[in-house]
């Protein structure tokens, strides 16, 4: 048999490798559109703050790769797939056969349609290419403004930060990684991160980036304008679905996949975030590699179906730590609320089921936060709860 894996991220390396394992006699070729070796892209954010080496960014070697059966071809980028011929061709116009392909594209950073975004100076940060332009960027100095307060755009902010740029973060909503924290979270988030050095400023409305030969400025709204040399755009990602799209395949808010990831042609199938599995999207690698794992058992002949679990996402900026899984702040939960100096949590409830969570401060709870949230389970106090896992535990 001969699988094609179309996409070198976590979820197509995965995909690629449990391919092999579990049909040893398989030709298993996995292209990647970047020149570099598989790596990790969670620990991006660890490289742009200058905590992790380029290296060490590397998840698997050729030799590695080789040996567990798979082909890997960097700086092979799928231009289209002719479903008919069960062939991909390259953007070179070479093609390649396959009995099987998976589509582990992911997804592309969002450019918010300004004038001047596409000067020279504007990133929008997703990938090792844009973090080695942002690493240049920081060391010929200057002011940088990060446009988005979510999770990757705090990163973002951090690791400039940390290189010597004064970091200006604009931001759409009233406090950070709104779809994350709730506003009591996020306002102790902000006041901790301006106090080391960040200038956050928020709610704004973006109007432009000005500049000549490469960005100067971001201009507000309300006529504020903020010198930047470098701006990098951090407000979002959509899946990356343009071959599907371009080849025929059925394509949504993401590539249609049913929950055995099969795509709308039974030989084509989908993983990670360019995947809608179900009309559920996703966002984190926990799952994209589910799905990797879903996907390889589908193409062995097994009878499987990825289900989804709560979301959750945690997040070490400037030495603080928050933590959110489940439903942050749904209108038809109760809350129950601790704070005790820096530490802060707030729990939502359904009767005595624990359906979200969000910590400030103190994660080291999370992981009981999330067991019970993806369980289901009820307790026997809410109030013990909220105190942890020894104490629900006495008062169960």
């Amino acid at each position: 048999m001969r699988i094609l894996v179309v996409g070198a991220g976590p979820a197509g390396t995965r995909c690629a490798l449990r391919i092999a394992g579990r049909l040893p006699r398989a030709q298993v070729v996995l292209a990647g559109a970047e020149p570099a070796l598989p790596y990790d892209r969670v620990a991006l954010s660890k490289y742009l703050i200058g905590e992790m080496a380029q290296e060490a960014l590397v998840t698997h070697s050729l030799a590695a790769l080789r040996a567990a059966g798979v082909s890997y071809r960097p700086a092979t980028p799928i231009a289209a797939l002719d479903l008919a011929a069960r062939e991909a061709i390259t953007a070179r116009g070479e093609r390649i056969a396959y009995d099987r392909c998976v589509l582990a594209t992911g997804s592309r950073a969002v450019r918010l349609p300004l004038p001047g975004a596409e000067l020279p100076g504007v990133i929008p940060w997703r990938d090792l290419a844009e973090s080695r332009s942002m690493i240049q960027a920081a060391r010929e100095g200057g002011p940088a403004v990060v446009i988005g307060g979510g999770l990757l755009g705090l990163e973002a902010a951090a690791g400039l930060a940390a290189r010597g740029m004064k970091v200006t973060v604009l931001h759409a909503v009233g406090w950070p990684m709104e779809r994350q924290l709730d506003p009591e979270a996020g306002a102790l988030l902000a006041g901790r991160l301006r106090m080391r050095g960040l200038n956050i400023r928020m709610p704004v409305a973006t109007a432009a980036i000005e500049g000549r030969e490469r960005a100067q400025a971001v201009l507000l709204k309300d006529g504020t304008r903020i010198p930047a040399r470098l701006v990098v755009m951090a407000v979002g990602v959509r899946p990356n679905s343009d071959l599907a799209r371009a080849s025929g395949l059925d394509v949504g808010r993401g590539i249609v996949a049913d929950a055995a990831m099969r795509t709308s042609d039974p030989h084509v199938l989908a993983v990670g975030e360019c995947a809608e599995v179900e009309g559920r999207l996703i966002g984190l690698v926990a799952p994209a590699l589910e799905q990797a794992e879903i996907a390889a058992a589908t193409i062995a002949g097994e009878a499987v179906a990825w289900a989804p679990r709560a979301d959750s996402a945690g997040l070490k900026v400037s030495g603080t730590q928050v933590w959110s899984g489940g439903e942050v702040s749904p209108a038809d939960a109760e809350a129950v609320t601790l704070r005790a100096g820096e530490t802060y949590r707030r729990l939502w409830w359904r009767g005595q089921r624990l359906v979200g969570a969000v910590l400030y401060g103190d994660t080291a709870e999370a992981g009981f936060y999330q067991d019970l949230i993806a369980s289901g389970r009820a307790v026997a106090s809410r109030a013990g709860a909220a105190l942890g896992q020894a104490f629900l535990k006495d008062a169960a």
